[in-house]
């Protein structure tokens, strides 16, 4: 292996041009039959040949010469730790510049394991079915084939599929030709690819139906393709992805350069969809939509995940990342262009303002920990790469070119982009060549500004500190656990303060430095730092501001209000501001009208309720009751019946304050709740409203029983919708009798709950008590069993791990955590239990210091006894 600042790579003495596949899935034993030719440009000369592979049987190898000589290896070696195969030739005889053709017949494992080449399993009525399909990404191309599996060896892609004839056959291009083997078999042999990425690759074999946008994206085919009944949900997606097609290749100005966009839902698949160039897979639950059946959340998040994957036809598929150091050019770029184009199709959405409370939170919470990493991570080896796909990856590095944009101009900043798209166009490139393309648009040292931005952990705390017509501002590092040590406190960053008083908002202002003044005319009436909350920072004020910001709410926009908010619910954790200024804060905005601010405000109290988890039982009833307090009156005014005609923002704050005083124990609301499902489970499928649905299951479990339990498991087996089925699923995490509890666990291994889906229950288990104890002590029981089903160097086993451990709150739980994986190889999940451990050793400590002025804040307003 060839080293690039230690990184895991193959030798580079042969680089491949063209693959020339061909695959047969074999069901009934879980196989795949393969054999490939790949045209090889030689480097240097040479007697070997190294490719990536695992899992994989190697049956016959030749090679083709320069020369035109046939020659066996005369050595076949596999390095499993390396995922290498190297044939051995018995002279030199890859000669530099020559083309070489490399022969290789193999067997392959149709695994279960949602990775490489893996078979999916439904039921048709009541017969088992299996569907065979791919996830490459990052490392896994090469458990379907042989192959140079780093992102920047591109290469072109001819593949051609066998099977059944009935099947649909689908892969990256559209189809060349099919011709007929036997009486039962087919080959579909598609056209090649453009140059590209092996995590790009994709290919599918199984019993497809599809639909077809209405909406006419050039000639270009938009389809949805689904098992044959779950098809017409798949209609929105496919209007709305020809629509956002159209968009991007306008805002670019670079044509779509496939004949084809298939979108196809996967019954088991482990992330929420894979933007393979011209084939996207989505768990279905992110690809389908039913207008009468859905909810609102259903229809934000499929109009997410699909604007987010096509978006990555350009950023990743037309223009790579050039090692996975560099992911978040793919993963930010299309997490920030599918906000943008969200917003650009649905303005009344409010889409920005859903980012500042969802995105931007989620960065800044998992930031906040000393065990974050950099946006620009160094990864060297394949079981490191997957655990870098996080809100790093995505939801910081895309509000850091919020940041950017805003700092540039949109129009500047999306000039620039084209511009790097453009140069690096089916080639790889890294984070200097974005910057490189920006300034040359813009004229501003954009490098010198953004680099510390990705290439270090963390985020700034700015403190203000108010003297005389000046204000100070002071930066230093925030980390959730308080514990800042000078090594962790060296990075002074360029931050856009964002200064908002009466006059508007001035962007002007570059802190740079540790400490500044800054002037502010007329401080006395208002003030506010990181205006519309467009910085990645936090913010802390004097007691007095934050009184003064806190009756200041009609001159704050609502990307302020919820970022005002959220600071002072994250700096109560580490103990820079109390927790009893949150409360306060929060108390006095009963009247809030937006959903963005109410779903932080009622996220913060979550945040103390499970802090608290494993304290005295009157304070958490006490921040039930100011709960309660918050939002009991405004949830019935409103109501929780849905007009045609009123808003996707209306409709959204109802749902929300339902489900809020219904957790809170509102007497009228919980009424209607268990009568909308009793009548719901006896046959009346239109008693709950979608929006309503979640909040709804959840309360029933919460308090619920046997007959309870068996009619989510039901409506689970049951489902009228996709996201009902999962709604269903997660309540049964909620359930508070330990019996119930241990046969929901059971159902997670003994297939009745898709490996895809194990960590739902547990989300509903980690909200209470005997849930979190219950976790730990299953997964400590069960740990080989879900290694085995999960494997390490997949994603899924670091989320089940920080789900059963991150709930707990006190230093002997910590303990309890860590002594239980000394003994275990934690490769492939060690950053998530690292962030685990030191969430719980937030909460420890925040509980420490803030259990007597939270105790005290209750009391003084009427809360506790």
């Amino acid at each position: 292996m060839s080293s690039d600042s230690g990184r895991q790579l193959l030798p580079t003495n042969v680089k491949p041009l063209h693959y020339y596949l061909t695959l047969e899935p074999l069901f009934d034993r879980f196989k795949f039959n393969g054999q490939e030719v790949i045209d090889l440009e030689v480097q240097d000369d040479s007697d070997s040949i190294t490719l990536h592979t695992l899992e994989i049987d190697i049956l016959d190898t030749s090679l083709t010469t320069g020369t035109g000589d046939i020659v066996k290896p005369v050595g076949i070696t596999t390095n499993e730790d390396d995922q290498t195969t190297t044939f051995k030739f018995n002279e030199t005889l890859l000669k530099r510049g020559q083309i070489a053709n490399l022969h290789i017949k193999f067997v392959g494992e149709l695994n279960d394991k949602m990775a490489g080449f893996y078979r999916s399993t439904y039921e048709e009525n009541g017969e088992v079915k299996y569907l065979a399909t791919t996830q490459m990404e990052p490392t896994d191309c090469r458990r379907a084939f042989p192959c140079f599996d780093e992102p920047n060896l591109k290469a072109r892609f001819s593949i051609s599929l066998i099977g059944n004839k009935k099947l649909t056959f689908l892969s990256n291009m559209d189809v060349k030709q099919e011709e007929g083997i036997d009486s039962t078999r087919k080959k579909v042999v598609f056209n090649a690819t453009p140059p590209m990425s092996t995590y790009l690759v994709a290919f599918i074999v199984g019993d497809l139906s599809y639909v077809e946008s209405e909406y006419k994206f050039n000639d270009v085919p938009v389809r949805v393709y689904t098992t044959p009944g779950y098809e017409a949900k798949g209609q929105y997606a496919a209007e709305l992805g020809a629509r956002a097609l159209e968009y991007y290749e306008k805002c670019f100005g670079i044509k779509y350069p496939l004949p084809k966009m298939d979108m196809v839902g996967i019954h088991d698949f482990s992330a929420g969809a894979m933007e393979n160039w011209g084939v996207v897979t989505y768990r279905m639950v992110d690809l389908l939509y039913d207008e009468q059946k859905s909810t609102l959340d259903t229809k934000l998040r499929v109009s997410e995940v699909v604007a987010h994957e096509l978006a990555h036809q350009w950023f990743g598929n037309y223009c790579t990342l050039d090692f996975w150091d560099s992911l978040w050019l793919n993963e930010s770029f299309a997490t920030y262009m599918s906000w943008k184009c969200c917003n650009e199709f649905y303005p009344d959405w409010k889409v920005w303002e859903n980012f500042v409370g969802e995105s931007l939170q989620y960065a800044l919470s998992l930031d906040g920990l000393r065990s974050s990493h950099p946006i620009e991570v160094p990864v060297k080896r394949a079981d490191e790469i997957n655990q870098i796909f996080d809100a790093i990856s995505y939801e910081k590095g895309s509000s850091v070119l919020r940041m950017l944009a805003n700092w540039l101009g949109e129009d500047v900043f999306i000039q620039g982009v084209s511009k790097y798209l453009k140069k690096h166009a089916f080639s790889n490139a890294k984070t200097e060549a974005l910057w490189e393309a920006l300034s040359e648009v813009s004229g501003k040292d954009v490098e010198g500004t953004m680099k510390v931005w990705t290439e270090r952990v963390g985020y700034p705390l700015v403190s203000i500190k108010e003297s005389g017509s000046n204000v100070i501002a002071t930066q230093h590092r925030f980390l959730t656990t308080g514990d800042v040590k000078p090594e962790d406190d060296g990075t002074v960053y360029p931050i856009f303060l964002g200064l908002k008083t009466d006059a508007g908002l001035d962007e002007s202002v570059v802190f740079d430095k540790r400490s500044m003044e800054v002037p502010v005319k007329d401080k006395s009436s208002f003030f506010k730092v990181n205006g519309n909350s467009n910085g990645v920072f936090r913010v802390n004020y004097e007691p007095e501001r934050w009184a003064k910001l806190g009756k200041a709410a009609s001159k704050l926009s609502v990307e302020d209000r919820i970022g005002l908010v959220a600071d002072a619910g994250a700096l109560a954790v580490p103990g820079f501001s109390k927790t009893s200024n949150l409360l306060s804060l929060v108390s006095g905005w009963k009247s809030e009208s937006s959903v963005f601010v109410w779903d932080e405000i009622l996220t913060r109290l979550a945040a103390i309720r499970g802090a608290w988890l494993f304290e005295d039982r009157a304070v958490k009833d006490a921040i039930k009751s100011l709960t309660l307090d918050l939002v009991g009156e405004k949830s019935n005014t409103l109501g929780w019946k849905f007009g045609k005609h009123e808003s996707f923002l209306d409709q959204r704050l109802k749902g929300l304050l339902f489900g809020s005083a219904l957790s809170a124990g509102d007497c009228t609301v919980v009424a209607a709740a268990d009568k909308m499902f009793a009548d719901y489970v006896a046959g009346d499928k239109e008693a709950i409203h979608p929006n309503l649905r979640v909040s709804i299951f959840n309360s029933i479990a919460s308090k619920g029983g046997e007959k309870e339990f068996k009619q989510l498991v039901s409506i689970y087996e049951h489902p009228q919708s996709m996201d009902e089925k999962i709604a269903a699923l997660r309540s049964l995490g909620r359930f508070e009798d330990s019996a119930i509890l241990s046969r929901v666990l059971s159902l997670l291994l003994d297939g009745t709950v898709r490996s895809q889906d194990i960590y739902i229950p547990l989300q509903g288990m980690r909200i209470h008590k005997l849930g979190v104890e219950m976790l730990f002590k299953w997964m400590c029981e069960k740990w080989d069993t879900l290694c085995h089903m999960l494997p390490p160097g997949l994603s899924m086993l670091g989320s089940v791990v920080q789900l059963c451990t991150s709930g707990f709150t006190k230093e002997e739980q910590y303990k309890k955590v860590e002594e239980f994986f000394q003994t275990k190889d934690t490769k492939g999940f060690n950053q998530g239990l690292a962030q685990a451990l030191e969430t719980i050793k937030s909460k420890s400590g925040w509980v420490a210091r803030d259990s007597k002025d939270v105790e005290a804040w209750l009391k003084a307003n009427g809360y506790l006894k």
